[in-house]
């Protein structure tokens, strides 16, 4: 019998997606009800999102892979900060050229094109930490066993409880 095998690209990158999509929802909801107090909720984003977000995401998982043991937690989340804003004004330019860039910053202080803003800037770190410390190494540990039963016991060497090691 096999052991489980770790996630495809493709399937790592669609979970990536999903989960920036997701946030970027959430994100919207939350910034509309802060500045405007709508209690609706209302979180917007575009189909674009699900490229950008898998695309990067996976990009920074490689950046993670290669980072972890070379420079601490800080200087990772500021490499991936740095690395968002060059993936959003890159995506954001291109999109613009068809007229499909689903935001502008025009209207904050420290924009840039209207494309990237520096008030983001703590934002992005906070989610560039959650991203590498939830989402990234999660995924990574994450297989697909495609001998397993829906419904059936895990069947492993050792009974695994709560993440530790079960003793009989």
């Amino acid at each position: 019998m096999s052991s489980p095998e770790p996630l495809k690209v493709l399937s790592r990158w669609y979970l990536y997606a999903i989960h920036g999509y997701f946030c970027e929802v959430m994100f919207t909801a939350a910034w509309d009800f802060v500045v405007n107090y709508n209690w609706k909720f209302p979180g917007v984003t575009s189909v674009w999102a699900l490229f950008i977000y898998g695309t990067s995401i996976l990009i920074v998982e490689k950046m993670y892979l290669y980072l972890k043991d070379k420079c601490n937690i800080f200087i990772r989340c500021l490499i991936y900060t740095l690395w968002t804003y060059l993936w959003e004004f890159t995506t954001g330019y291109i999109l613009r050229q068809f007229d499909a860039c689903p935001w502008d910053y025009s209207q904050f202080d420290f924009d840039f094109m209207g494309l990237i803003t520096l008030e983001y800037a703590v934002p992005w770190f906070c989610a560039a930490f959650l991203m590498e410390q939830l989402v990234i190494r999660n995924t990574l540990r994450l297989r697909f066993d495609e001998h397993a039963e829906p419904g059936a016991p895990v069947m492993t060497t050792l009974s695994l409880a709560n993440g530790h090691v079960k003793r009989d």
